[in-house]
C-alpha cells in the first residue's frame, strides 16, 4: 500500500479517482441489467456475462475496498452473513476455529451450527482472562483464529498484531472482523491478519439503507479461490444498486466516522461515573483497559460504539431503552442516526451479554441532544 491516510481519504471521497469514461461523469453509474450481450464472435465485449458473477458498479467498490484495507481483493456479498458463510465454505471436518466467547452474535450462531452439524472444533476463549487467547490458540491444531477488536458489544480490545503472531505461529490464519474499526481508522492487514470482515451494511455504508458484506485478503489463494466460487454458486454476490449505494456511502466514510468519533467520547466522558450506571464500556476512555491498544490500532478516532452497564434488573434496562426520544430503539449501528438497544433481548436465551447492558451506536446529530435524551432514559429509572 503506498497511499496514506489522507490520500486514501480523497481516495474515497472521489470514489476511487473515478471519471466516466463515456460521459465525464464523477459518479460511477449503476447498471441494472441481468444479462449482458455478446460479440459476434461470441466473445464477452468486456468481463461481464450475467449479474450472478458481476457488474460494474461491484468492481469499482471492490476496488475502493481493496485500496482502503491495503489488500489484494476484495469480494461484496448480499449481506455480512453471506460473507461469513462463504468463507466458512472453506472450513473442513476437524478443523479447529478459536473465536471469543462474546462477539457477534450471528456469525458465533454460525459456528455452533458448523460444530453440529459439520464437524468443526469450534473453540471459545474469554476475551477478557489473560493468556486465555494463548491457550486456546495453542491448545490443538488451529486453523483459524477469528477475532474482533474492539469486541461487540463489551468492548474489549484485542491486540491484532499479537493475535497474528499467535495464529501464524500455530500455522493458523487470521480473520479479523472490523466491522466497528473500518479502515478509516484501522487497518487489520497492515497488522498481521489474513483477511478482514466487514459487515458493509454498518460504517462502510453509512445510511441504514441497505445489506451488505466484504471480505478483504492479504493475498490470492487457494483459500480466496474457494470463497469467490461459493459466493458464485451460492448466488450471494452483491447486486448493481447496493453496491453503488455502498460507493456512495464510502464517500463520506472519512467524515463520518470522525464526527461519530467525536460524538461518543463527549457522551462517554459525560456519562463516566453517572449514578445510574455500573460502568461505560469504551474504549476511547483513558481509564479503559484496553486504552492504550485501541489507540495504536485504531489511528483517527475510537468509533461511535459503546455500551452502558445499567445499576438495575433487566426490566429496568429495558425501560431505560423504551425512554428514549431521539435515539431509535433498534438493532444495528455505524449509520448516521444513533440507535440503542438491549441487547440480550435481540440475541437470545443463549447469549451471555449481561442483562443490564445497552448497546449504543453514535451517531452524527448534535451531541447535546444526545446527552439530554439519554439523561432522560435514565432519569425514568
Amino acid at each position: 500500500m503506498s497511499k496514506n491516510r489522507t490520500q486514501l481519504e480523497t481516495f474515497a471521497v472521489q470514489a476511487g479517482h473515478y471519471v466516466d469514461p463515456a460521459t465525464g461523469a464523477v459518479v460511477p453509474p449503476v447498471q441494472p441489467s441481468t444479462t449482458y450481450a455478446r460479440n459476434e464472435d461470441y466473445s464477452l465485449r468486456l468481463d461481464y456475462s450475467y449479474s450472478r458473477a458481476g457488474n460494474p458498479a461491484l468492481d469499482q467498490a471492490e476496488k475502493i475496498l481493496a485500496e482502503l484495507e491495503g489488500g489484494q481483493s476484495a469480494k461484496l456479498f448480499n449481506s455480512g452473513m453471506s460473507a461469513v458463510t462463504a468463507f466458512a465454505e472453506t472450513l473442513r471436518s476437524g478443523d479447529r476455529l478459536v473465536a471469543p466467547e462474546i462477539m457477534y452474535h450471528g456469525a458465533q450462531t454460525w459456528f455452533y451450527y458448523l460444530q453440529e452439524h459439520r464437524g468443526i472444533e469450534l473453540v471459545l476463549f474469554d476475551q477478557t482472562q489473560e493468556g486465555a487467547l494463548e491457550e486456546a490458540v495453542r491448545g490443538g491444531d488451529t486453523k483459524v483464529l477469528w477475532i474482533e477488536s474492539p469486541v461487540n458489544p463489551t468492548w474489549e480490545v484485542i491486540d491484532i498484531e499479537y493475535a497474528a503472531k499467535l495464529a501464524h505461529e500455530a500455522g493458523a490464519i487470521l480473520v479479523c472482523d472490523s466491522t466497528v474499526a473500518p479502515p478509516c481508522t484501522c487497518k487489520p492487514l497492515e497488522l498481521g491478519a489474513d483477511i478482514v470482515f466487514h459487515s458493509a451494511t454498518k460504517y462502510l455504508n453509512g445510511h441504514s439503507d441497505l445489506t451488505a458484506g466484504v471480505l478483504v485478503t492479504r493475498s490470492e489463494d487457494d483459500r480466496w479461490d474457494q470463497i469467490e466460487f461459493a459466493r458464485l454458486h451460492l448466488g450471494n454476490l452483491l447486486p448493481a444498486f447496493e453496491a453503488w449505494l455502498l460507493i456512495r456511502g464510502m464517500r463520506t466514510l472519512f467524515v463520518r466516522f470522525e464526527r461519530a468519533s467525536a460524538n461518543a467520547l463527549v457522551i462517554a466522558e459525560h456519562f463516566n461515573n453517572h449514578s445510574k450506571l455500573e460502568a461505560v464500556l469504551y474504549p476511547g476512555l483513558a481509564d479503559h483497559p484496553g486504552h492504550d491498544i485501541a489507540g495504536k490500532q485504531m489511528t483517527k478516532g475510537f468509533g461511535g460504539m459503546m455500551s452502558f452497564l445499567v445499576k438495575g434488573s433487566e426490566e429496568q434496562t429495558q425501560k431505560v431503552a423504551r425512554s428514549v426520544r431521539v435515539f431509535h430503539a433498534a438493532t444495528s449501528l455505524g449509520g448516521v442516526e444513533s440507535l440503542i438497544e438491549h441487547r440480550k433481548v435481540v440475541e437470545g436465551p443463549h447469549s451471555v451479554v449481561p442483562g443490564n447492558l445497552l448497546r449504543l451506536s453514535i451517531g452524527i446529530e448534535a451531541v447535546g441532544d444526545l446527552i439530554a435524551d439519554l439523561d432522560q432514559a435514565l432519569g425514568q429509572i
